[in-house]
């Protein structure tokens, strides 16, 4: 997969947990990107293109307040295998803080059992 975010920093590998990608900043903080999370953030920035910047400001600054955060697709499914150090977010626990939601413009079927 080919990540358009974060390519200023550096990118680790970790052999227990080949699919998740891991980024360190120069001051040390590391953070995962499970596939998953990934696919809804790209789902989610394409509904709020305008709101792009502010999504990944809000994840920086998460991982600066938690300095080992795994963003994950959902907590019931976790894919990352790390120690009791990081703390664990979904894409919800980012988009709801900012009043950022996908509107949900489906409707139940007019037909009736």
């Amino acid at each position: 997969m080919n990540i358009k975010y974060w390519t200023d920093l550096k990118q680790l590998k970790d052999d227990n947990n080949p699919f998740a990608y891991i980024y360190e900043y120069p001051n040390g903080d590391i953070f995962y990107v499970e596939p998953v999370f990934y696919t809804k953030l790209v789902n989610m920035i394409e509904h709020h293109e305008d709101k792009e910047q502010i999504i990944l400001d809000e994840m920086k600054a998460r991982v600066e307040r938690n300095h080992k955060v795994v963003f994950c697709g959902t907590f019931e499914y976790i894919q990352t295998e790390v120690d009791d150090s990081y703390i664990f977010l979904e894409l919800e626990d980012i988009t709801d803080k900012l009043q950022i939601f996908v509107e949900d413009k489906s409707r139940g079927s007019d037909y009736g059992d």
